[in-house]
């Protein structure tokens, strides 16, 4: 009994990536123009169109493209973000979304005519936090690594070295739909692009805590 305990253990300890087939994905508020072309997610984004909910504005709003996947349990996923940022506000990256008052989407965010990292937390209302750059990127890589009831989002510049942004809360145990979303609440849209776009499955760490008192 022990040994085959230990031996699932070992089992659930392996981590399986895979490209998301993107063509089996869906739209959430789907933009009026976009393409997908050698394993890549192009699209115009819609004019006047965000993820915000009430707080320090005052108004809420749902209505931007989100195309995405459902996954239940512990995983990492990953996204290769560009984007022809013009006006303020002007965003594009990751979601995580369980419905319309808890998400995390987090990206690049044009503010000011500077490039910030941007990670806006929403239960019931809505939070914003921002890392200015120096300059402008090319592009970005995002991470979000879903644990138990916490999710940390990375960044990285080369899909290498990655430097935690932010660590948030989001309930555990509920399927959450993952992909990509883009905004542009005050201009007349921009072209995203959205690459490499990866899910990777984690062992479920109550599993194997339980797993492993029980190889005792």
């Amino acid at each position: 009994m022990k040994k085959m305990i230990l031996g699932m253990c070992a089992f659930l300890s392996i981590q399986m990536a895979s490209a998301q087939t993107l063509e089996k994905m869906q739209w959430f508020n789907e933009p009026e123009k976009w393409e997908i072309n050698d394993k890549s997610l192009s699209m115009f984004v819609t004019p006047q169109s965000d993820y915000w909910r009430i707080s320090h504005y005052g108004f809420t709003v749902d209505d931007a493209p989100f195309y995405y996947a459902t996954y239940g349990g512990e995983f990492e996923v990953k996204v290769k973000v560009t984007g022809d940022y013009k006006a303020r506000f002007d965003q594009a990256g990751l979601m995580l979304r369980i419905d319309h008052e808890n998400y995390i989407k987090a990206g690049i965010e044009f503010v000011d005519g500077k490039f910030n990292l941007s990670t806006v937390v929403t239960h019931k209302t809505s939070d914003w936090s921002v890392i200015s750059l120096d300059k402008p990127v090319p592009y970005i890589w995002i991470k979000a690594v879903r644990r138990l009831d916490a999710v940390e989002i990375f960044y990285s510049f080369d899909d290498k070295t990655y430097t935690m942004m932010r660590n948030a809360w989001l309930q555990d145990n509920i399927p959450v739909k993952v992909g990509f979303m883009a905004a542009c609440p005050d201009g007349k849209g921009f072209n995203a692009r959205f690459e490499h776009f990866e899910v990777k499955h984690l062992p479920d760490m109550r599993r194997l805590e339980w797993l492993k008192k029980n190889a005792e």
